[in-house]
């Protein structure tokens, strides 16, 4: 069964960083194109970055960009987001998801997403 699993979140000072890592269970993560999304309380949750399973070409939304980097590791088999300069305003549940529809890039649109892992709290606060 496909299933992906967040890990890494906690509670930063604004200005610190975070690593998030995004491990797969019954597949590859290579297979997939692999998104990061999350939800701040009382919003919709948004796209962040993704990393597509052709080329591995990225994606990353300008909220973020700059700050965020998206990057896969073959031999653990994850996908990690690397989260530096964090702002009170990245304080959300960040999840990430497969796209198992076998498109060849990636995109931040949660629609396209089939598989999601349960989420993991990073909170930005002094």
């Amino acid at each position: 069964q496909l299933q992906v699993v967040e890990s890494g979140g906690g509670l930063v000072q604004p200005g610190g960083s975070l690593r998030l890592s995004c491990a797969a269970s019954g597949f590859t993560l290579d297979t997939y194109n692999i998104g990061w999304f999350r939800q701040a309380p009382g919003k919709e949750r948004e796209g962040v970055s993704c990393i597509s399973r052709s080329d591995g070409h990225t994606y990353t939304e300008d909220s973020v960009k700059g700050r965020f980097t998206i990057s896969r590791d073959y031999a653990k088999n994850t996908v990690t987001l690397q989260m530096n300069g964090l702002k009170t305003e990245d304080t959300a549940v960040y999840y990430c998801a497969a796209d198992v529809s076998r498109r060849a890039y990636c995109s931040t649109y949660s629609h396209k997403y089939h598989y999601w892992g349960q989420g993991t709290q990073v909170t930005v606060s002094s």
